[in-house]
C-alpha cells in the first residue's frame, strides 16, 4: 500500500531520515516510534507531502506520490494531529464535513456520513452536530478530530500523536475506540506515538526508529520477545525474561475511584468531571455500595433537564471484581468487556476502589522483568 525505497531527508547537513526502506501493508495500523529528533513524524508527513523526501522515492498503491496532484493527495488521507485543529467558527457537523464537501460530495450525502460518524464514537448527532468545538470536552473535540479524518472515507489515515495531550483514562477509551473504528473500516493508518505501551496496544506492527533510521519492524509480540538490539531493549524497558513473579493481590494495584452520590446534580457532576479531569463517574450510596456509572455524554444528553440527578441518568450495568479474586480474572474481565478501568467491590456491593489497564500492563511487565519503558530522556541522543 505505501512504500518507502531509499528515503532521505536532509535539512541543510543534518540528515533527518537516513535510506528508509519501509512497507507499510493495506489495512493494518503501523505505529512510528523512537525519541525525539528520531524521524518519525519527518516519515509520516512525507506520505501526504507536508514534507517532500530529498532522496529516494515513496509509492501508493504502486504510484510515485510526487507525481501527484498534491491538493488531491493529501485530500484523499485522512490527517489527526494532536492539537486537533477543529475550525472553531464552524459547527461540529460542518467541522466533520470539511473535506467530503471540499471535493463537492452531495449535502445530503456528507450530512448523512458527519451523523453515521458521530454516532460510531458515542455522540448522538441530535446533541451535537449543531455545537461548536469550543462547548466539548477534550475528549469529545478529539474524537471529532478523528471522525473528520474519516469522513470522505480515505484508504489512509495519518495520526500525529493524536491522544498524547488527554487524560490518562480518555486516552486509553480513545484507544479503544481506534481499535474498534479499524475493525470496522479496515483503514491503513500510520500513527506516530513515543509510548511503548500505546503502540503495543493498538498496532498491528511497530516501527521503531532512531537518528533517522528504521532499527526495527515488526508485530508487537516479535519486538517484546526478540528485540533487535540494545537500543530497543532500553527502549522498551525490556532486559530480560523471567515468569517467576508473583501476581499481586487485587487491593495491592488498586487505586482510589472518582465517585458521587446519586442525588448530586448534572452540573456539580460535569463540575466534578472537569476538576478530576475524567470522563466518567462512579456512583456509590451513602454506605458507598457501588450503584452505576455515569458519562459526560449521558450527562451532555440530559443536561437540559434540570430536575434530573445523576442517579437518573448512570447505568447500573457495568463490570466490577471482587477484592479477593485473582489479578487474573480482572485482566479477563477487562480483556472482554473492553473497558479503561474496573471497579473492586467487597462481598456488601462496597466499591473499594479502581484496577485501571495501565496498572495491569505496569504489573504484567513487571512479571516479565521489565522497567518502565524509556522516554526521550532514557534514550541516547542521535
Amino acid at each position: 500500500m505505501i512504500r518507502f525505497e531509499g528515503v532521505s531527508k536532509m535539512y541543510g547537513d543534518s540528515c533527518v531520515v537516513n535510506n528508509s526502506n519501509l512497507h507499510i501493508n493495506q489495512g493494518e495500523i503501523v505505529a512510528l516510534i523512537g525519541p525525539s529528533g528520531s524521524g518519525k513524524t519527518t516519515t509520516m508527513k512525507m506520505i501526504n507531502r507536508l514534507i517532500d523526501p530529498t532522496e529516494g522515492r515513496i509509492f501508493i498503491g504502486g504510484t510515485d506520490i510526487l507525481k501527484l496532484n498534491v491538493v488531491e493527495l493529501r485530500r484523499n488521507i485522512g490527517y489527526v494531529i494532536q492539537n486537533i485543529g477543529l475550525l472553531p467558527h464552524m459547527t461540529i457537523a460542518d467541522n466533520v464535513a470539511l473535506v467530503p464537501r471540499l471535493k463537492q460530495w452531495d449535502e445530503n450525502v456528507y450530512r448523512k456520513r458527519a451523523d453515521e460518524l458521530m454516532d460510531m464514537v458515542g455522540l448522538d448527532p441530535e446533541t451535537y452536530r449543531n455545537r461548536y468545538p469550543s462547548e466539548l470536552s477534550g475528549g469529545q473535540q478529539q474524537r471529532i478530530g478523528v471522525i473528520r479524518a474519516l469522513a470522505a472515507d480515505p484508504e489512509i489515515v495519518l495520526m500525529d500523536e493524536p491522544f498524547s495531550a488527554l487524560d490518562p483514562i480518555s486516552r486509553e477509551q480513545l484507544q479503544d475506540e481506534i481499535v474498534y473504528l479499524q475493525q470496522k473500516l479496515r483503514k491503513t493508518i500510520v500513527f506516530v506515538t513515543h509510548d511503548i505501551d500505546e503502540a503495543i496496544k493498538i498496532a498491528d506492527r511497530i516501527c521503531i526508529l532512531n537518528c533517522g533510521e528504521v532499527i526495527q519492524t515488526g508485530t508487537p509480540e516479535q519486538i517484546l520477545r526478540h528485540p533487535a538490539n540494545d537500543f530497543v531493549k532500553n527502549f522498551i524497558g525490556l532486559h530480560r525474561l523471567s515468569q517467576t513473579g508473583i501476581m499481586p493481590e487485587i487491593t495491592e494495584i488498586m487505586i482510589r475511584p472518582v465517585t458521587s452520590k446519586p442525588n448530586r446534580g448534572l452540573t456539580e457532576a460535569l463540575n466534578n468531571m472537569r476538576k478530576q479531569r475524567v470522563d466518567s463517574l462512579l456512583i456509590v450510596d451513602q454506605n458507598e455500595r457501588l450503584l452505576g456509572i455515569v458519562g459526560v455524554w449521558e450527562i451532555q444528553n440530559k443536561f437540559q433537564n434540570e430536575a434530573l440527578t445523576v442517579g437518573d441518568v448512570m447505568n447500573p450495568n457495568l463490570p466490577v471484581v471482587l477484592y479477593n479474586q485473582p489479578l487474573s480474572e480482572a485482566v479477563n474481565i477487562i480483556s472482554r468487556h473492553q473497558v479503561a478501568y474496573l471497579p473492586v467491590i467487597d462481598d456488601n456491593r462496597r466499591l473499594l476502589g479502581v484496577i485501571t489497564r495501565a496498572g495491569l500492563v505496569d504489573v504484567m511487565a513487571k512479571q516479565l522483568g521489565a522497567t518502565q519503558p524509556q522516554r526521550v530522556g532514557g534514550v541516547q541522543a542521535c
